[in-house]
């Protein structure tokens, strides 16, 4: 039996929805803005504990499927139709992880009206659905360059107008009834949403177990790798490279499923980045490669910030950091590199040289060496990482091919298959 952790639920579902909305500042909380709505709405519709707690972990995951910047804003433009898409693959991820199974089916009909929903699901995950729609649409309603109490019965009346087909107008009539007060609208509207959220205590007595953790690092990992087909296999093959790694250096079986998790979690702040500069065929300019530097920050501070696995965020968000200073974001020296940071940064290093990207073909082991080995001259990497990685080159390259075919096989049957352009 997997131990449990000290993260708790609540905590990283609402830093991990932050990184849903952070390439947009349209988007700025509206995972959180929406989950916060449904859970006011949720609490005077009926819902069981169970269904609370199922409500709170759709809302703020209920864009996932919308795997690009680009599309998070096609989706934020969009008013009833064309919608189905990032349903599906919202599903498709949620569903994969035990504790999130029954959200999934709530994010795949967040988007399906009343006339329809109501005759295809159980009436507890009809409503649950229901109230994140209704949430959705009013947050996305809101204009966030307009005071909000200079736009609330604009709102209210908008949520009116939905009420029948599109909206059980029992919902309608709840949400009516509880922004009438200005506290509810500043509320939703206030810097401190995160804390107002947390404050609630939905999900706070969930600890989530280890085998819970690399399920959900992995639902991230994909979300990330999934929206480029040169770089849907990327982090799995970091994960596993680390791991290997660290199996090498004598690490605890612990040890290494952590860093596993890392390893998955690694480019999460690459949700900032847009889609034209990760698939760009050549080099990247100046200007954008600074866009693009601005990741593993990211990924540090949504890390760090869930509380419970500080130092997962240092091995996840460190991996370009140098041994002279001279990476980035952090410019951290050996001093402060530990070594489980050192192996991330030989794994990401590796796994990249080894995959195709969109301007090369993958590099052969003498060219990869060649330039790892350089790195370890330069003092860039750690030397006795690289000595391990060359002395075990075939069993490393084959250990992660295969959990990268594993990968492939999914995003190929699942994600790419006339779903994703």
């Amino acid at each position: 039996m997997y131990q449990k952790t000290n993260v708790k639920l609540d905590n990283l579902l609402l830093s991990m929805s932050d990184t849903l909305d952070l390439a947009i500042p349209d988007l700025n909380q509206h995972q959180m803005r929406t989950a916060f709505i449904a859970q006011h709405v949720g609490k005077r519709a009926g819902l069981t504990p169970e269904n609370e707690i199922n409500l709170f972990i759709a809302s703020l995951m209920h864009d996932i499927g919308a795997l690009s910047p680009e599309e998070k804003l096609d989706v934020k433009q969009i008013e009833i139709e064309n919608t189905e898409e990032h349903c599906i693959l919202g599903e498709k991820l949620l569903q994969r992880v035990e504790i999130f199974k029954s959200a999934a089916t709530i994010i795949r009909f967040h988007h399906t009206k009343w006339s329809e929903v109501q005759n295809r699901l159980d009436p507890q995950m009809a409503l649950c659905s229901q109230i994140i729609m209704l949430a959705d649409y009013i947050e996305r309603k809101t204009a966030r360059d307009k005071f909000i109490l200079h736009q609330d019965k604009l709102l209210i009346e908008y949520a009116n107008s939905l009420a029948g087909e599109f909206i059980k107008p029992e919902l309608v009539q709840i949400f009516t009834s509880i922004s009438k007060y200005e506290e509810f609208w500043l509320d939703l509207t206030s810097s401190r949403l995160y804390s107002l959220l947390l404050s609630y205590g939905i999900g706070r007595h969930i600890s989530i177990e280890m085998t819970q953790m690399l399920d959900i690092s992995e639902m991230f990992r994909d979300m990330i790798d999934f929206r480029s087909r040169f770089t849907a296999t990327h982090s799995s093959g970091v994960a596993a490279t680390a791991a290997t790694l660290s199996k090498m250096f004598g690490f605890t079986e612990s040890e290494v499923e952590l860093m596993e998790v890392a390893g998955n979690f690694h480019d999460i702040g690459k949700m900032i980045i847009p889609n034209s500069i990760l698939e760009k065929p050549g080099k990247l300019t100046a200007e954008e490669f600074a866009v693009m530097k601005q990741h593993t920050y990211y990924t540090y501070s949504v890390l760090n910030s869930i509380g419970g696995i500080n130092l997962i965020a240092e091995w996840a968000a460190f991996h370009h950091e140098r041994l002279d200073g001279t990476g980035y974001p952090f410019h951290v020296t050996s001093k402060e590199l530990s070594v489980k940071s050192r192996i991330m940064a030989v794994a990401d290093i590796f796994t990249a040289l080894a995959e195709e990207r969109p301007y090369r073909k993958p590099l052969s082991e003498q060219e990869v060496l060649s330039i790892i080995m350089t790195y370890g001259q330069k003092n860039w990497l750690d030397k006795s990482i690289v000595e391990v990685l060359k002395k075990n080159y075939g069993e490393i390259v084959d250990i992660t091919r295969k959990k990268q075919a594993v990968t492939k096989d999914y995003y190929e049957r699942e994600f790419s298959s006339g779903l994703i352009k």
